[in-house]
């Protein structure tokens, strides 16, 4: 087929090489605009944009597409039989929409109508489920709601995190992109309407969302730590300071201590959470200071059993 990709993080990139090797013709790349990374401010170019130059495809970043009417002229030459989108960023307007015959087609890291949204991923394993995908689609007006093409299934486990699970939905994304469009050309899929009752919304992530409340379980607090990694990560408070929780795992502890209470043994650092669930923190870091191993911040910083972690009002 005749194609336009749609992508920005690395994330999409797999499933743009993967319709190369299908022997897709891939005419134009469109990606989000460049912009500043680290520290220093340098430009630098999104990761599908530098995977379609290493191929000498063209890419153009529009900084809007709804009133584009360049962007519009191109995109009619081109003609394409489908429109691909993966972890694009922005809106496609309806006269995109309409444009290609077989359609905008999606792929959604997420089984849908399960996590619509912007990130499907880090909420299937922050709200414990136990299996997630990927699902191709025909885009529509709205968010993530179009007819459903094809699904592919993958169990989350109790350890997996959300950069694990980035790289094998992204791997399988491109495979289901690629059996997807043979399966469009040939007749062979049947559109399938999503169930809007069975419909959960996977909202873009915010700072707040990484502080830690202790009035969940242990078990609650492992899910949204493994979920939102790497960023927002994970937080608390201590001493009115914030402290950053880069490793922990459900304890094998119980306490009647309030949530939030501090237990140390033997150089380990447990949290009470509900229901007298405990977490052990493995790895934290003082708002300021080094990241230290629990024993090591123990000793450094005095830290008593029965302190209090996180403030009164988020308990």
């Amino acid at each position: 087929m005749r194609l336009v990709f749609c992508g920005t993080p690395q994330f999409a990139v797999p499933t743009l090489e993967a319709l190369l090797a299908a022997g897709h013709q891939v005419s134009l790349v469109i990606s989000q605009p460049d912009k500043p990374v680290g520290r220093n401010g340098e430009i630098h170019p999104t990761p599908v944009k530098r995977a379609a130059l290493a191929h000498d495809i063209a890419v153009t970043q529009p900084e809007k597409l709804k009133h584009n009417e360049s962007l519009r002229e191109t995109l009619t030459q081109i003609a394409p039989d489908a429109i691909i989108v993966v972890a694009y960023g922005r809106i496609i307007p309806q006269w995109m929409l309409d444009l290609p015959r077989f359609g905008c087609i999606n792929g959604h890291g997420s089984l849908l109508p399960r996590w619509r949204g912007a990130a499907p991923i880090q909420w299937a394993i922050a709200s414990g489920d136990t299996e997630t995908g990927v699902t191709t689609m025909r885009l529509n007006a709205g968010l993530d709601t179009g007819p459903m093409l094809m699904k592919w299934a993958v169990t989350i486990t109790p350890q997996t995190t959300s950069p694990q699970l980035f790289e094998t939905l992204s791997t399988i994304g491109a495979d289901l992109m690629v059996q997807t469009l043979a399966g469009l050309e040939a007749g062979l899929i049947t559109p399938k309407e999503q169930d809007d009752a069975q419909h959960t919304l996977a909202p873009i992530l915010t700072r707040d969302d990484a502080r830690i409340l202790f009035t969940r379980t242990a078990t609650e607090i492992d899910q949204r730590f493994r979920g939102f990694q790497p960023w927002p990560g994970t937080f608390t408070t201590l001493r009115g300071k914030k402290l950053i929780v880069h490793a922990m795992h459900v304890a094998d502890v119980t306490s009647n201590e309030v949530p939030g209470t501090l237990i140390l043994q033997e150089g380990a650092m447990f949290a009470v959470c509900a229901g007298g669930t405990a977490i052990a923190l493995d790895e934290v870091q003082m708002e300021g200071k080094k990241c230290m191993p629990a024993e090591e911040f123990l000793r450094g910083f005095q830290i008593k059993s029965g302190e209090t972690l996180g403030e009164a009002t988020t308990q």
